[in-house]
């Protein structure tokens, strides 16, 4: 084990601001016009998209100049020509992602050193530098020119020595998994890599190309400094997730980057879609909610991707149709093996998924709810309809289900439980209305934390605020359930709001009686970046949590950092 963590060296394209977005931009349209005058017979728009198609089909690293000059004819002196425009000093409009400077501001009020170690053409990297006002930012700016400096790792084992730093003191941070991320593995730092711009989906062709963390976010980094000089590193870190739907998925992907192995302990008294067809014609527990797990377990990258596509493909027509492959592979691999668990176990070894998947129970049992009218509602899709009174009390049918005794167990080591968000009765409190995995979470010596839902859900929360829901939680289950509650406090504006209201959702608020009921209530910015295509994980369409915001809010919690840096 790696620490306590003394340093922290940030590379700078793609790591603190926008490169992709912005000067690759720049530079492929600088390069464009300099081949089409030189004869590349297409438009300049033309030759953007030839750039671009032969940049994605071959990777990052493909000589892509070199390629269209082969293809078309042009002599090597238009290479030169569009390789000197590429790189061109000219740097343009650049700012910083918004958490850079208070990221580093607080690494350095910790007492912790923060280094810039940027390399490519020296002049340009200074204007950039420059631009950017990074040179007071940083307890050393150090500028590797590829023309004529030395190797890269040269330079920080300069600053390694220069400031008496051990490698294991030191987390080297940066996106190119064949540049930062060798040289920091090379030397024995713990290395990040920052998932934007061309590498974000690079695979690595070795494991001296393999990141000990892969961040989507730099507030993640003081959490991951925070979590390692507590000794606890991915692979020691123990989180549970309890839940089902649409929430439970989101925790556990933003949980990968801290914890190597998850565990989602999920919901299966689906009785709805392709779920609650299998679940009556074959006698199993309904896959659905565990299918969403597993993609959400599976590798970052390309493979998430394509395993997300394949699994929630639905048939759309024929004797299949509304049937999901990913449930039929799973109902296959329960009944190879014998049970749901058991299932379960064996196709994540199959999909090479870190992590497990759960259920509380192996018995056959449904939701039911009393509600505030005096009358009964059985099945998960009628206690989740819509247009009826609000619900008293939820139970199982047969009640007093046996625990899962795996899920117990991993409950009894974990040092965090987090409990939702997702459909507050159907997919949150239906696990803890299971006796054993409601007796575990009690007695377990873990920090326990009830996510609040980001809006209301029709059918199951009209009307709730923050209040309502975790009352809805300790009535549910016990009074002293959970050690915290964390509620979002950030919404996007009216114009979008509009579009959830007008289905009957409202945001979820704070209001001071939450702060009343026993458990510490927090707030956070946790909801999903709105600008940003979604992976939707079926059912409602409500607003969503940000899985990396939400998963190091909660281990913020965990390792006693502010909520908010920013």
């Amino acid at each position: 084990m790696a620490g306590p963590i003394k340093a922290v060296v940030f590379d700078l394209d793609d790591t603190l601001y926008d490169c992709t977005g912005t000067l690759l931009k720049a530079g492929r349209r600088r390069a464009a016009e300099v081949l089409v005058e030189a004869g590349l017979p297409m438009e300049v728009e033309q030759a953007l998209e030839l750039q671009k198609d032969l940049a994605a089909r071959h990777g990052p690293h493909f000589l892509v100049f070199d390629e269209i000059a082969r293809r078309y004819g042009l002599e090597e002196d238009a290479i030169d020509e569009a390789y000197r425009a590429y790189n061109s000093d000219e740097v343009g409009q650049i700012r910083l992602f918004r958490d850079a400077r208070p990221t580093i501001s607080y690494l350095r009020r910790q007492g912790i050193k923060c280094f810039l170690l940027t390399s490519g053409l020296h002049r340009r990297q200074a204007i950039k530098v420059r631009k950017l006002r990074l040179r007071k930012t940083f307890d050393e700016v150090v500028i590797n020119d590829v023309e004529r400096g030395e190797m890269i790792g040269e330079c920080l084992r300069y600053l390694l020595d220069k400031y008496l730093l051990r490698a294991d003191e030191t987390l080297v941070v940066g996106d190119r998994p064949q540049e930062e991320i060798r040289m920091g593995n090379d030397l024995g730092t713990l290395t990040a890599q920052m998932l934007h711009g061309r590498f974000s989906a690079f695979e690595p062709r070795d494991e001296g190309e393999r990141p000990d963390f892969r961040i989507t976010r730099l507030f993640q980094v003081p959490t991951l400094v925070s979590l390692i000089n507590m000794n606890k590193s991915p692979d020691t870190l123990r989180i549970v997730a309890i839940g089902g739907g649409t929430g439970l998925p989101i925790v556990l992907e933003g949980c990968k980057t801290y914890c190597h192995n998850p565990t989602g302990i999920v919901t299966v008294t689906d009785s709805g879609r392709s779920s609650g067809r299998l679940r009556q014609e074959l006698g199993i527990l309904p896959p659905g909610d565990a299918r969403n797990c597993l993609v959400a377990l599976s590798e970052p990258g390309e493979r998430e991707r394509l395993l997300n596509e394949l699994f929630q493909y639905r048939f759309s027509h024929g004797s299949f149709e509304g049937m999901s492959l990913g449930n039929l592979a799973m109902a296959a691999m329960m009944d190879l093996e014998g049970s749901f668990e058991q299932g379960l176990s064996k196709l994540s070894r199959l999909l090479n998924i870190r992590g497990k998947v759960l259920p509380p129970t192996t018995e056959n049992c449904h939701i039911c709810a009393e509600l505030e009218d005096g009358s009964r509602r059985e099945g998960e899709v009628n206690v989740r309809g819509l247009e009826k009174p609000r619900v008293r009390r939820t139970f199982l049918v047969p009640e007093n289900p046996p625990a899962c005794h795996g899920a117990v167990q991993e409950i009894a080591n974990a040092d965090i439980i987090i409990i939702g968000p997702g459909s507050l009765f159907t997919s949150v409190i239906v696990n803890l209305l299971v006796p054993g995995i409601r007796q575990a979470v009690r007695e377990s010596k873990a920090l326990k934390v009830y996510v609040g839902n980001i809006v209301t859900q029709p059918g199951q929360t009209e009307g709730f605020d923050a209040a309502d829901h975790l009352e809805a939680v300790l009535d549910n289950t016990e009074p002293d359930l959970v050690d915290c509650a964390l509620f979002n406090n950030e919404f996007p504006g009216d114009g979008i709001l509009e579009r959830y209201r007008a289905e009957g959702a409202e945001p979820v608020r704070v209001e001071q009686r939450a702060r009343q009921m026993g458990p510490r209530v927090l707030e956070a910015s946790l909801v999903e970046d709105l600008d940003q295509q979604r992976v939707l994980w079926e059912k409602q369409d409500l607003l969503r949590h940000h899985p990396d915001k939400l998963a190091d809010a909660v281990c913020r919690i965990y390792a006693g950092l502010p909520l908010d840096i920013l």
